[in-house]
């Protein structure tokens, strides 16, 4: 598959050096979320006191409950933040994971259409039917991954949008639910 020592040692170090990439990406988007939960759990702590003392600091029932009542949008809304944050951390992450893939199946494809091209050359006549036949398979191949990203992207925007359609409902319902109250 290699001719030379150099093409094994460029092949390797192109794929010590995508895989280095791909975990990379992964850590990053695992400190993000790290992050993430971090700050929300803070941000939940410091809320709960604060919801917490407002209750009791209350002087009837009813205004207890109003209190209480007052914190739900906000509660809720900090959910929904947190749910799209998650959402965008991974969609990020899957994104820069998809160039990457991308980017590998390219570079494999250029391989494989180079050693084509060196067999052609040295192969016994009449085998020109064979490696049109494997070239062709190899265009088949591309086609289909190139449809396939294409899919995945579509349904990727699709769940994106449904998504924020379903974060801004919930916002909304509630909001609506807090005001008859």
């Amino acid at each position: 598959m290699f001719t030379t020592p150099e093409q094994f040692a460029s092949a390797n170090k192109a794929s010590v050096d995508a895989m280095l990439s791909l975990a990379n990406t992964a850590l990053a988007s695992a400190e993000r979320i790290a992050a993430l939960n971090l700050n929300t759990a803070r941000s939940l702590l410091e809320d709960g006191v604060a919801n917490t003392k407002a209750i009791l600091g209350a002087k009837d029932v009813q205004e207890a409950i109003s209190v209480q009542a007052a914190q739900t949008q906000p509660a809720v809304e900090k959910a929904v933040a947190y749910t799209r944050s998650v959402y965008e951390i991974s969609a990020q992450s899957k994104e820069e994971v998809s160039k990457l893939l991308e980017g590998q199946f390219g570079d494999f494809q250029k391989q494989v259409a180079g050693l084509l091209d060196q067999a052609a050359k040295s192969a016994p006549a009449g085998s020109d039917v064979a490696v049109a036949a494997v070239k062709s398979a190899i265009a088949a191949a591309t086609s289909a991954f190139d449809n396939m990203n294409k899919a995945a992207k579509q349904v990727a925007d699709i769940a994106e949008a449904n998504v924020t359609a379903a974060t801004n409902a919930t916002v909304k319902a509630v909001g609506a639910t807090g005001k008859k109250k």
